[in-house]
C-alpha cells in the first residue's frame, strides 16, 4: 500500500526538496562553482510567543551524519528555548555538499518546533496540572508518532498511541472512547467491564458524557467503581457545553458532598491555553490533540551568512558567524558576532554560549542524548520563570 508519503531512503537522496535547490546544483556544477559557505538556521518572528522550544536538531543531525557529509555542524541542544534572531543551527562547508537537503533539513525543524512550543505553552497554562497528548488521529498515521515524540519533548506527560509511546520508552496513555459505552448499552457497563478486564495497573479514568448528564453519570460510577474510580473524563460536545466550566463545577460538588473527593476531573475535546487557563480551577487533567497538531511551524529559513570565509548575507539578514549568549540568570539573549567577548549581563547573571559543536569535518562530535534528558533539559527552562504561556499580542 502506498501511504503517498517519503520514505527514509528518498529523504536521504535528496528527492524529497524544492526543485530550485536542484537546479541551483545543476548551474553551479556547470560554471565549476562550489563555494565553502557557512548557512545559519534562524526565525525572524513566531507567530503566538516571544519563545519556542527547538526540536528537530538532533533529526538533521543524524540526517548528517547518515549522508555523511563533510560539514561543519554547531547548533543549540535539542529542547532549547529560543527567541526570534537567533540562530539555532549552523552548517558550514561547500555548497554542494548539503545545499539539496536544505528543504529537509527545514521541515525536520519547522514541524518539530511547532508542536513541542505548543506543548510547552499548554504545560504552562496547566499549571501543574498533567497535559496529554491525543493529537495522532489529526495527522498522517506514518507521522504521528514524530508528532507525539515532539509534544512529550515539549512538556506533555504522556502520549496515548502505541507505536509513539514505544519509540518513547513509556507507557501510553488513555482512557475509554464512546464507542465502548455506546456498545455496552451503558455508562456503568462499560465502566464494570472496563475495570474487570483491563490491567490493574491502568488507572480507571471514565468517560461520563455518552448518555446522560455528567453529574449523574459521574455519580452512578462513583457509587459503582468506588475506591478502583480514578478520574472520570468529560468530552462533552461544544454544542451541549453551555458553561462548561460550571458544568465541571457542578461534577466536582456532587462528587466531593457524597466522598468522591480522589476522583479526578479529567477534561478533553478541543482544548487549548485559552480554555485550560479557564478550567484550572476546577480541572485535574487535560487531552489536547487539534491545538498541537494545528501549531504553527516554527518558520525557519537557511540563510548563507558567510561565502569562502567573507561575512555576505542577503539583505535583511546580517552576515557572518555568530555566538548565541544566555544569561543562566535572567535568560536575556545576546546574539554576537563570532569571536566577540560578550562582556556581563546588566543583571550580573554569568553568560554561557548557546550554539554546541555537533559534528566537524563530517565527524560527530557530540553525542545523541536520551528523550528523558532532552525532555528535563525543557522542563528546567520552563521552571525557570522566564517564559510565559501568553500569546503574543502580535
Amino acid at each position: 500500500m502506498d501511504f503517498h508519503t517519503a520514505d527514509p531512503r528518498q529523504v536521504l537522496e535528496g528527492k524529497v526538496t524544492d526543485v530550485y535547490f536542484e537546479r541551483t546544483a545543476q548551474v553551479l556544477r556547470a560554471c565549476g562553482v562550489d563555494r565553502h559557505v557557512r548557512a545559519e538556521f534562524a526565525v525572524k518572528e513566531l507567530a503566538e510567543r516571544s519563545w519556542g522550544v527547538c526540536c528537530g536538531i538532533e533529526d538533521v543531525v543524524a540526517m548528517v551524519e547518515t549522508l555523511g557529509l563533510r560539514v561543519d555542524v554547531r547548533a543549540v541542544p535539542e529542547g532549547t528555548v529560543f527567541r526570534a534572531g537567533m540562530p539555532v543551527l549552523e552548517i558550514a562547508g561547500r555548497y554542494l555538499e548539503f545545499g539539496r537537503y536544505e528543504t529537509a533539513f527545514l521541515g525536520l525543524l519547522c514541524q518539530a518546533s511547532g508542536v513541542a512550543s505548543r506543548a510547552a505553552a499548554a504545560r504552562l497554562a496547566a499549571e501543574g496540572r498533567p497535559v496529554v497528548c491525543f493529537g495522532a488521529r489529526r495527522v498522517h498515521p506514518v507521522i504521528a508518532p514524530a508528532m507525539e515524540r515532539y509534544a512529550y519533548l515539549g512538556g506533555a506527560e504522556g502520549v496515548a498511541a502505541m507505536l509513539s509511546a514505544e519509540k518513547l520508552g513509556i507507557a501510553p496513555v488513555g482512557t475509554m472512547p464512546h464507542a465502548l459505552v455506546l456498545q455496552l448499552g451503558d455508562t456503568v457497563q462499560a465502566a464494570r467491564a472496563f475495570d474487570r478486564t483491563i490491567a490493574e495497573d491502568v488507572p480507571r479514568v471514565v468517560l461520563v458524557d455518552t448518555f446522560q448528564d455528567e453529574r449523574f453519570e459521574a455519580l452512578r460510577v462513583a457509587e459503582a467503581l468506588g475506591d478502583r474510580l480514578a478520574g472520570v473524563r468529560l468530552d462533552t460536545p461544544a454544542s451541549r457545553r453551555g458553561d462548561f466550566l460550571e458544568l465541571l463545577r457542578e461534577v466536582r460538588w456532587e462528587l466531593d458532598l457524597r466522598g468522591y473527593r480522589h476522583v479526578k476531573l479529567f477534561v478533553s475535546g478541543g482544548l487549548g491555553v485559552r480554555e485550560i487557563l479557564r478550567l484550572n480551577p476546577v480541572a485535574d487533567a487535560y487531552g489536547i490533540g487539534t491545538y498541537l497538531t494545528a501549531a504553527p511551524p516554527a518558520d525557519f529559513s537557511m540563510d548563507l551568512v558567510e561565502v569562502e570565509g567573507k561575512p555576505l548575507a542577503k539583505r535583511g539578514k546580517r552576515s557572518g558567524a555568530k555566538s548565541v549568549w544566555r544569561c543562566e540568570a535572567c535568560a536575556r539573549d545576546v546574539v554576537l558576532a563570532l569571536g566577540t567577548a560578550p562582556g556581563s549581563c546588566p543583571c550580573g547573571g554569568r553568560l554561557r554560549e548557546l550554539l554546541e559543536a555537533f559534528v566537524q569535518d563530517g565527524r560527530r562530535v557530540r553525542s545523541a542524548e536520551p528523550v528523558e534528558t532532552i525532555r528535563a533539559r525543557v522542563l528546567e527552562q520552563l521552571a525557570s520563570g522566564h517564559f510565559s504561556h501568553e500569546v503574543s499580542p502580535a
